[in-house]
């Protein structure tokens, strides 16, 4: 009898447990992985990904591997950008069918987009030194290409977008600075990773305007300016890594939220109101709402370690990663350049995150 009342007690606790669970709903899934694609090459080595919004095509920088054109409709790669060995940080541009290349030796590969013939090949740092990132700054029609991580000084070289002839040469006080963002309007904000703050410059001469205060962010790293909202979207690494918006006008902080470690790309998807981090660390996506109302965490969802540079195609809000398997040394990794994993030949993959 006691046995009876002992399973009828069970079972009833059972049955309303199941009850309560069924009622509590789902978190939204935000984004799941929806392909996997691996490439052809050696010991992966990447940097900057690229997608022409225009045909699909997505340019990755594969220092050993050279420029891969993937394309995004078909998820499979379609050929090589020639020359395109060293390439770190490319810039497509439909209105000049021209595509830019800032490249590790030290120099700018200027390629023609439809039949990716070279067109010219620029010597920039007369060292030799890593090119990095490479903005286009409408204003202007300026192409901007910057210096990688230096002992000192920071250089950014401009280039006429329509001809690619070197137009000036910009040194900044600053070991590490990442892709500026432009305006449109004539200014360009831009990081230094090392200062601890942004720069707002004037496009036309790249002059000095004002430093805008980061808060909580120990390193901007990636930056992008909302035109609709008029704001600046900054991530950050660092020990406790965060996302921040910042009103340029007055300097002000808009809001502070917390995101995953390693993060090198940022994806705004202003048709769903939603801010991506990319964390290479963490292996994460951090997911951000956005809108009239303010800013809110969203939640985060697990991608795969390394997976830290990313595109998005504004058409369907995909997100492209790319990543590789790899073996950490034993004295591990943190959020500075530290000893570099090793790479295993042959994984080298696009991965496709599809927004729910």
């Amino acid at each position: 009898m006691k046995s009876w009342k002992l399973a009828s007690l069970m079972l009833a606790l059972a049955t309303s447990n199941a009850a309560i669970a069924d009622d509590d709903p789902q978190p939204p899934l935000l984004y799941t992985m929806t392909s996997s694609v691996t490439l052809p090459g050696g010991v992966p080595d990447w940097d900057y990904l690229r997608l022409d919004q225009d045909t699909g095509r997505l340019f990755i920088a594969r220092h050993d591997d050279g420029l891969t054109v993937y394309d995004i409709k078909t998820g499979k790669p379609v050929r090589q950008v020639p020359g395109g060995l060293g390439a770190n940080g490319p810039l497509t541009l439909t209105d000049y069918n021209r595509g830019y290349v800032a490249m590790t030796d030290g120099t700018a590969l200027i390629f023609d987009l439809k039949t990716l013939a070279t067109i010219a090949r620029i010597k920039l740092d007369p060292e030799g030194g890593e090119m990095n990132g490479t903005v286009y700054d409408p204003a202007s029609r300026h192409v901007i290409m910057a210096t990688g991580r230096r002992p000192k000084t920071s250089s950014w070289f401009v280039l006429d977008a329509a001809t690619g002839k070197l137009i000036a040469r910009k040194d900044f006080d600053a070991i590490k600075m990442d892709d500026a963002a432009p305006d449109g309007k004539g200014a360009i904000y831009a990081p230094v990773r090392d200062q601890h703050t942004i720069l707002k410059l004037r496009s036309s001469d790249l002059s000095e305007e004002k430093r805008l205060d980061v808060g909580a962010c120990q390193q901007p790293v990636a930056v992008e300016y909302v035109q609709e909202a008029g704001q600046l979207f900054v991530a950050c690494r660092g020990d406790k890594p965060v996302f921040i918006a910042i009103d340029p006008k007055d300097g002000k902080i808009l809001t502070t939220i917390p995101i995953g470690h390693g993060v090198d790309g940022m994806a705004i998807d202003e048709a769903r109101g939603r801010i991506v981090t990319s964390n290479g660390i963490d292996a994460t996506l951090t997911v951000i709402g956005f809108g009239p109302q303010g800013f809110r965490a969203l939640g985060t969802v697990t991608t795969q370690p390394n997976a830290r540079t990313m595109q998005i195609d504004r058409k369907t809000g995909r997100l492209f990663l790319v990543t590789a398997d790899c073996t950490i040394p034993a004295n591990g990794t943190n959020d500075e350049e530290v000893t570099e994993p090793a790479f295993h030949p042959g994984t080298f993959r696009v991965l496709t995150y599809t927004p729910r």
